[in-house]
């Protein structure tokens, strides 16, 4: 049962996967079904945590619209994730950035990683 569930999870796997990381600021292009007609709508801000392994890994990112925090957890493999483009790295020391849920402005900023 166990290799069964294996190989169909792998089928499901994308090919190319994009390299991003934790305090990382990414632009996310979704895939958003309206009635019969289909876009891409642009999701932009710093990714906060990334969790799981195989076709259940996901990531959340969070953005600031009109002073209000929103977040959105995407499915790395999914079909609806267009692509992941890296617009800025982040230098950040920890997995998941919980901590910047309650900072708002400057205090919010994730410093920028330079190579």
């Amino acid at each position: 049962m166990n290799e069964i569930i294996k190989n169909i999870e792998a089928a499901q796997l994308k090919a190319e996967v994009p390299e991003f990381a934790v305090g990382d600021t990414v632009r996310v292009h979704g895939k958003i079904k309206e009635g019969n007609r289909e876009r891409i709508q642009i999701f932009e801000g710093t990714v906060l945590k990334k969790q799981g392994g195989s076709t259940r890994e996901t990531f959340t990112v969070r953005k600031l619209s009109n002073g209000v925090g929103v977040e959105k957890t995407w499915p790395l493999h999914s079909p609806n994730v267009v692509n992941v483009e890296v617009v800025r790295r982040g230098k950040v020391r920890r997995a998941k950035l919980n901590y910047l849920r309650t900072r708002t402005g400057k205090a919010a900023k994730v410093k920028e990683l330079v190579r």
